[in-house]
């Protein structure tokens, strides 16, 4: 299988994870005008699902190092499975709850919220469990992150004109989910032997392996989170399978795809963790919010015609942004 050989290839791959989980909502975008989340969140989840075999059976399964996909996944303790499984599970209950709360809270409180609390304590967890780097680097440059996602809130808060009903669920929902957040990546990590992926640990995953049966984690708590969200959606009318089935196959592949650039992002993340460690990987990941804001602004025009306080807002959050990575990478060599 290939595996990382050194720091600077993995903070590539971190890079890689950063843009694909601050990318993989376009297609949401692409979508929404014909096709509630709920419909689309099916088809972002079989991608995932379909992608994870392809990468586990090319590059998990290619190479002289390490276990090859099929023999990894034949030894991995029943433990083990169970704790990449309640990470995945951990996973979709929060992105469900995130997607709600954007809903109803909006942008400009859901990711600056969700995604703030996941940040912060989601670096914790994975540093205490599996301490890698240097911590005051490493937490300098989360607070760095921290501050440039609370500068991206405002900016699109005041961008907003309209404050929208149920502000309170929505943000309840965020914290919600940016608190169970924080907790997927260390289940997973738990289960892999970080610091020998070319020979781990009997019963132990490789990365490969740990994606897979993590996106099947996803895929089957989807069957009771989704359905229940469908039946009664935190915002609008209720929507059935019968309406799924309805969608045109262009529909499908773009939530398919969705999936897909999602999974990419966190099976590199999951590769680089050997060398670069679970927390760092983890922490760049969680810059996405920054490169969901770089599409707003330059692709989408979501800030077309703000004031010119705003749009000194975004440049602050691009500065900060840019030196919380700094040292976060820093904090691993």
């Amino acid at each position: 299988m290939f595996i990382v050989s050194n720091y600077l290839l993995a903070v590539v791959f971190c890079f890689i994870t950063m843009l694909c989980w601050g990318s993989w909502g376009n297609t949401q975008k692409m979508a929404a005008k014909s096709w509630r989340y709920e419909l689309f969140y099916w088809d972002y989840v079989i991608g995932m699902v379909l992608f994870a075999l392809l990468i586990a059976l090319t590059m998990g399964s290619f190479g002289t190092e390490g276990r090859p996909f099929l023999t990894d996944i034949a030894q991995v303790s029943a433990k083990n499975i169970g704790s990449i499984i309640l990470g995945g599970i951990i996973f979709n209950a929060s992105n469900i709850l995130l997607s709600a709360s954007t809903s109803i809270a909006g942008m400009a409180v859901a990711f600056p919220l969700g995604v703030g609390i996941s940040l912060v304590l989601g670096t914790i967890v994975n540093y205490i469990g599996a301490p890698k780097g240097d911590p005051v680097t490493l937490f300098i440059g989360v607070a760095f992150i921290v501050v440039a996602i609370i500068c991206n809130g405002i900016a699109s808060g005041k961008l907003q004109k309209d404050e929208k009903a149920g502000a309170k669920k929505g943000i309840i929902l965020a914290v919600v989910a940016g608190t169970l957040m924080a907790f997927f990546y260390r289940f997973v990590a738990a289960a892999m032997d970080l610091d020998n992926f070319a020979a781990p640990a009997a019963g132990k995953a490789t990365p490969y392996t740990a994606i897979v049966i993590f996106s099947l984690g996803v895929l089957l708590s989807n069957f009771i989170f989704n359905t229940f969200v469908m039946k009664k959606p935190f915002v609008g009318e209720p929507v059935s399978y019968r309406e799924y089935f309805k969608g045109n196959y262009k529909t499908h592949l773009v939530g398919m795809l969705g999936g897909a650039i999602w999974c990419l992002g966190t099976a590199f993340s999951y590769i680089a963790s050997g060398k670069a460690g679970a927390a760092v990987s983890y922490a760049l990941g969680q810059g996405a919010p920054m490169i969901a804001a770089i599409w707003g602004v330059f692709i989408w025009k979501e800030f077309k015609g703000a004031t010119k306080g705003i749009y000194a807002l975004l440049g602050v959050m691009f500065c900060l942004f840019v030196a919380g990575l700094g040292f976060i990478i820093a904090s691993g060599n």
